[in-house]
């Protein structure tokens, strides 16, 4: 890596970059990696070293004479807090500057409370959660948020989210400043769950898709390594596409045959429902299938061949290498992925399914909260906030 002589804040800046993946370097190895002079990255080290970010460690292997001092970044220099709010859950992390989780907290939490009584709990348990850790919430460098609806990337605030009442253009990143001084950033749950995902398992991954299937039905787009929002942050919005089967069933978004009307988790229970077996909710049908109950497994099966459907055109247009399956309902296990794949990679062309894996999520639960904690740290370290950092 060469980095561009420049001065003063931004010359900072540019030198934490390199230093942000954690590996050791002396000042000779950072002179060398940017054609920089010795007394530059002297004093831009002391700068960061001064800001806390980066720390000395072990001595490297000496040449002669005293052993030069290796500099890294400092995970704990700051923290960041990552908040997955779901349909009917919520869910907090503290992590540090590498996304490693330090202390977490959820609970069962129903979104359509409204925004007020929602984001006081997660201000509430924050502040609780950095107690815990004995840190101050000035200590916080970011908050990444995950909200069950579409979110309006520029300004953090949802747009017409179909189950979140009281939420539409709520400014959310404004109401929690108010309470806590840091920056928030707010996305849509399943697109920071596909950050979390390709963090935890696949990080030189370029083309993933992350599929939540839950309350709801949502995708994750990862191409080319940047998360894709679309136009109006819908990408990913498989739930609402039309499959053949569904003809006539009614969905919560006003029309019929939705993937989401026929195999989210509730719908898989309805129709369990009526063939007489006693199913309430996507986690009644989980427990069934894990009991072994056939009718709960064929249900299942079949949702994965609807999702299946869906994404074998996602597969012609996005090309990914991943499709990684999350959500409450991806615990019934290999069932509802044997559906999807069962489709998907008979349907699709040879070229685009020889090299695809349709696995269970890594991540699992702490998908969304890891990818709050990526996009924290993201805007966090970045350039832009650095630069305004040192200047300050």
């Amino acid at each position: 890596m060469s980095i561009e002589p420049s001065s003063g804040a931004s010359g900072v800046s540019q030198l934490f970059q390199l230093l942000r993946d954690g590996v050791p370097r002396t000042r000779a190895e950072l002179a060398k990696s940017t054609g920089l002079a010795r007394s530059t990255i002297a004093a831009r080290v002391d700068e960061l070293m001064r800001m806390g970010l980066i720390t000395p460690i072990a001595d490297g292997v000496s040449t002669g004479g005293r052993p030069p001092s290796q500099f890294a970044l400092n995970p704990g220099a700051r923290l960041v807090l990552a908040a997955d709010i779901g349909a009917s859950h919520a869910k907090l992390a503290i992590t540090d500057l590498t996304g490693t989780i330090l202390v977490e907290h959820g609970e069962p939490l129903d979104v359509t409370l409204g925004p007020v009584t929602v984001l006081t709990w997660v201000v509430e348990n924050a502040r609780a959660l950095m107690e815990r850790l004995d840190r101050n919430p000035k200590d916080l460098a970011a908050i990444g948020m995950g909200i069950p609806g579409p979110v309006e990337h520029s300004t953090g605030q949802p747009v017409n989210p179909p189950i979140m009442p009281g939420w539409d253009r709520f400014d959310v990143p404004g109401w929690v400043r108010q309470h806590l001084d840091v920056p928030v950033l707010v996305d849509n749950d399943v697109n920071i769950m596909a950050l979390g995902e390709r963090a935890a398992a696949y990080p030189n991954v370029e083309h993933l898709m992350f599929v939540k299937i839950a309350t709801g039905i949502g995708a994750g787009v990862i191409s080319g390594g940047t998360l894709q929002r679309g136009a109006q942050g819908i990408a990913g919005d498989i739930g609402h596409v039309q499959v053949a089967r569904g003809a006539g069933v009614p969905c919560h978004c006003g029309n019929k045959g939705c993937l989401e009307a026929l195999a989210s988790g509730p719908a898989i229970a309805r129709a369990l429902r009526g063939q007489g077996v006693q199913a309430d909710s996507g986690n009644d049908v989980v427990d069934l299938v894990k009991r072994g109950n056939i009718d709960a497994i064929q249900a299942v099966r079949q949702a994965g061949r609807d999702i299946g459907e869906v994404l074998t055109t996602c597969v012609s247009l996005v090309n990914p290498s991943v499709i990684a399956i999350g959500g409450s309902m991806a615990r019934v296990g290999e069932h509802l992925i044997a559906g999807v794949r069962e489709v998907v990679y008979t349907r699709s062309i040879p070229l685009a399914t020889e090299h695809l894996a349709i696995v269970q999520s890594v991540a699992a639960g702490n998908a969304a909260v890891l990818g709050a904690s990526v996009l924290a740290i993201e805007h966090a370290l970045s350039p832009e906030t650095l630069t305004s950092l040192v200047s300050a």
